[in-house]
């Protein structure tokens, strides 16, 4: 029997499909957003439309005071453009700030944290390691990696929980996640492959239906055409995949009749190939996440030595 925070757990599709009248009811508390940027604006969305927390009980912080207005009326959350404002409210705090300000944020907020705060970040390429040396000793600390269909409610969300997050963390962060789409919850070290593959696949599959696209061009179909046929091809199939629960092989067996027009593209696309090359991009953008991770991991020894001076001997 798997359970919500089960690391070996199937991943779901269907946000609702654990619903329970209970799960239905608000979160108890105030959510914070530290930054209302596009994704913290698809979370706000996704939150608002299942139900997850009202608006009345959350928060966000922009240094843009137009940002904060444009949010306001949008949404009728509070906003402020200090995030001190925001967690000296929020029991559970959504740092979406840019990666390369993160650090500069956590330091800033370490001091004012509630006492048993939940910490969500959706830096992409940041540790928990990087957050736990720049926040408060014992902080519930939650990692998440998103990506960008997350905007219009068809993301995929890994979920990895830092050592002190409890497991109603966890279902609390899938079920905040789960209103912007599908997730899955793994180790850490597991999260540089996922954002080789989910995190930066959107863009391997824009290329795709792009360059579908323009194969319908030069065959004669209008621009307009090609790309809607095209961009409903890769969404159709990836539907048909999840609903059936049917192998890809498969999928595509059926598809391709002998000595018929699918084999033949088939045919070039494996002479192309096509597999090599998208195994070959995840694997190159899993390896440059984790270059990145170490970066940040080395910078923070780096201010540690720093901080504590030469040894005395």
């Amino acid at each position: 029997m798997t359970t919500a925070h089960d690391k070996s757990a199937p991943a779901t599709d269907d946000p609702s499909a654990e619903a329970s009248p209970a799960a239905a009811a608000p979160l108890p508390g105030t959510l914070g957003f530290l930054g209302t940027g596009n994704m913290a604006e698809a979370l706000l969305k996704g939150i608002l439309r299942a139900g997850v927390f009202r608006a009345e009980s959350i928060w966000g912080s922009d240094p843009r005071r137009s940002r904060c207005d444009v949010m306001k009326e949008r949404y009728g959350i509070g906003v402020t453009t200090h995030n001190l404002d925001v967690v000296r409210k929020a029991n559970l705090v959504v740092l979406s700030v840019k990666p390369q300000v993160l650090v500069n944020v956590c330091g800033e907020i370490a001091a004012h944290l509630k006492p048993r705060a939940l910490v969500i970040s959706v830096a992409a390429g940041v540790p928990l390691a990087v957050l736990q040396a720049h926040l408060p000793k014992g902080t519930r600390i939650v990692r998440v990696m998103p990506n960008t269909p997350a905007l219009v409610g068809a993301g995929a969300t890994a979920i990895a929980a830092g050592a002190n997050a409890t497991p109603e963390d966890l279902v609390t962060t899938e079920r905040i996640f789960k209103s912007v789409g599908m997730t899955v919850v793994l180790e850490e070290e597991q999260l540089d492959a996922v954002t080789g593959l989910s995190g930066s696949g959107p863009a391997y599959l824009f290329l795709v239906i792009e360059a579908l696209s323009d194969a319908g061009v030069k065959m004669g179909l209008s621009r307009y055409n090609a790309l809607a046929l095209a961009a409903h091809t890769v969404l159709g199939s990836a539907k048909l995949l999840i609903e059936t629960g049917e192998h890809p092989g498969h999928l595509k067996d059926m598809v391709t009749s002998p000595g018929g027009t699918a084999i033949a593209g088939l045919h070039t696309l494996e002479a192309g190939g096509l597999r090599t090359t998208l195994m070959n991009a995840v694997e190159a953008a899993t390896k440059r996440s984790r270059e990145l991770g170490e970066q940040a991991l080395s910078n923070v020894r780096h201010r540690s030595a720093a901080k504590d001076g030469p040894s005395q001997g």
